[in-house]
């Protein structure tokens, strides 16, 4: 973990609801898809935990969907400010269990770290489905920037209004080895249910602290209770015990 200043060098909507912002900074405490940065926000107490969109040397992007005063203080934040970061937070996934036919599933915001998976699969010679989720054709993002990678993309939609109707569940390719996935815990539920193959989870929490020392964010496994923050987001398939 390491703490930084970054300067806002992009900050655009994607959608009536959706922001994609971009951090120039050090990003060297980065290094796995799936990981978070935690950013402190002028004249609140706890600090936002965003998931990791893409990266590189000197800069990072995440996408962060306005749902209270935090995001909504960053969305007016223009080019030029600078924010207090944490980075290199969270596990991110494994590539190395993907198989050669990998699926990811995304649903709402927790498309955005699929994105750098995507990517890293992709340039290992993957053959990469991925399947994005959301409520309706006015909240879809991302779609184009996943096929110019080369990925298979299928969308769907709640109420049918753009792509294929129904669930990210609804629309598994055919023979996939692997699943990747990131999104609300319903949606997680389900397809834990639904695949057919193991995989990995990426959870979404609300978090104290952001590096493993509050335990506000705690998960119970196989192996007892482990941290989203710290342990995670990331967890196996199999080692989840569902809260009834």
């Amino acid at each position: 973990m390491k703490q930084g200043v970054f300067k806002i060098s992009l900050n655009e909507k994607l959608t009536d609801n959706v922001y994609k912002m971009v951090l120039v900074g050090d990003t060297s405490d980065i290094t796995a898809c799936g990981q978070f940065i935690n950013i402190k926000l002028d004249g609140l107490y706890l600090r936002r935990p965003i998931s990791v969109c893409d990266c590189d040397e000197t800069s990072v992007t995440i996408i962060y969907k306005v749902v209270g005063i935090g995001t909504e203080q960053m969305s007016e934040m223009t080019v030029g400010d600078t924010l207090d970061v944490l980075t290199g937070l969270g596990n991110g996934y494994d590539l190395s269990l993907s198989g050669d036919k990998p699926v990811l599933l995304g649903g709402g915001v927790g498309v955005p770290p699929l994105y750098m998976l995507a990517k890293e699969l992709k340039k290992q010679g993957k053959d990469v489905s991925v399947v994005l989720g959301f409520n309706t054709a006015d909240e879809v993002f991302y779609e184009d920037e996943f096929k110019a990678l080369g990925c298979k993309v299928t969308v769907t939609t709640v109420d049918g209004s753009y792509g294929v109707k129904g669930f990210v569940t609804n629309a598994y390719p055919e023979n996939y080895t692997y699943f990747y996935t990131c999104g609300p815990e319903p949606m997680l539920k389900s397809v834990y249910k639904t695949a057919t193959t193991s995989g990995q989870m990426s959870f979404e929490e609300r978090m104290g602290c952001g590096f493993g020392a509050c335990m506000g964010c705690s998960c119970k496994t196989i192996a007892g209770y482990k941290r989203i923050c710290k342990d995670g987001p990331v967890m196996l398939k199999e080692e989840i015990l569902w809260e009834d």
